[in-house]
């Protein structure tokens, strides 16, 4: 059973959300923003389950009828907007879920609250057919809407939303709950957090996800031996990098890390705030070999090797660049 206890690092938004309940003050229209996986439905849904609570607390108890209903996603009046197209909530999608529906007084609850995940994909009709409904809800009636991208959204559907901003959670949280909750051992959860950058739910999903395991060892096994490297085995290695093309992103991330690490390394001779300090021999001599600029040109390579990729540049002459670029400092 997870309640407002359970949300880490949103002290501010945990804090408005929690008032407003005990106060009575509750918005008819909220706007949560956040990066992917960063835990808005998790927070949507415990605000929705603790306003439909038969307690009315600042928590769901968790074990009334409302609660299990809402525990199940199984409660009437806690209305998930969903869309068949991928990319797009339609005009079509707002209409049948919400603005026809929402007319229609509560079944068992007090509210009637409809959670719109990915609300940046509605289409500019959707949003002018949702502010129809956002200039006058019924008094029962809320709307959440969740978004990796408010600019996406029209200012006219923000300015009538109560906005809340999702933070970065600090490191040490992070590392705290995937230590004590995951039980991941230590070295796994510093790479974890540094790959995360404050968003515990993809901290979360990489410390569970084999793939990703995958994808370190095979880098780190690249940058411990690239300097040794004649050209058929760069060619050998762009292969073998195709194979996590999809994921692409994260293997240039766990490079940038382990560079970043020996630019660190370099600076301060201290191997006990590095990522990768499992592989201090390794660091310690790619920071011997490599001067301060070298260091940086390969982290600016990175970077633009990414640029590159996202422009549909051709991935082995990318990768072939960056490998070589990677060598030569």
């Amino acid at each position: 059973m997870a309640d407002f206890k359970d949300i880490i690092g949103q002290d501010q938004l945990k804090e408005h959300l929690q008032n407003s309940i005990l106060t009575g003050k509750v918005s008819h229209a909220y706007l949560i923003s956040g990066e992917r996986c960063a835990g808005k439905e998790f927070i949507a849904n415990i605000f929705a389950m603790a306003l439909q609570c038969e307690k009315k607390g600042a928590e769901p108890c968790g074990t009334c009828h409302s609660c299990r209903r809402a525990l199940s996603r199984n409660h009437p009046d806690i209305i998930r907007v969903t869309h068949e197209k991928p990319n797009s909530i339609g005009v079509e999608d707002i209409r049948s879920q919400i603005n026809r529906d929402i007319g229609i007084k509560p079944y068992s609850g007090p509210w009637k609250i409809y959670i719109m995940n990915e609300g940046e994909k509605m289409t500019t009709q959707a949003q002018n057919a949702l502010l129809k409904t956002l200039e006058e809800p019924p008094q029962y009636g809320i709307i959440m809407i969740l978004t990796t991208n408010v600019e996406a959204l029209l200012p006219t559907v923000v300015s009538r939303c109560v906005v809340l901003r999702m933070k970065p959670v600090e490191d040490r949280l992070v590392k705290k709950y995937l230590m004590e909750t995951m039980e991941i051992p230590d070295y796994k959860a510093d790479l974890c957090v540094a790959f995360a950058r404050g968003n515990i739910g993809k901290a979360r999903l990489l410390a569970g996800s084999e793939e990703f395991e995958n994808i370190r060892e095979d880098a780190v096994t690249l940058m411990k031996y690239i300097g040794e490297m004649e050209l058929h085995e760069i060619v050998a290695a762009i292969k073998k990098i195709n194979e996590y093309k999809l994921e692409i992103n994260d293997y240039l991330d766990i490079m940038s890390i382990w560079y970043r690490d020996v630019l660190l390394f370099k600076a301060t001779n201290d191997a006990n705030h590095l990522i990768f300090k499992g592989e201090i021999q390794y660091i310690k001599k790619a920071a011997g070999k490599s001067d301060y600029e070298g260091i940086e040109n390969i982290l600016k390579a990175l970077e633009k090797a990414k640029r590159r990729l996202d422009a549909n540049v051709n991935f082995d002459l990318t990768m072939e660049l960056l490998l070589m670029t990677i060598q030569e400092n």
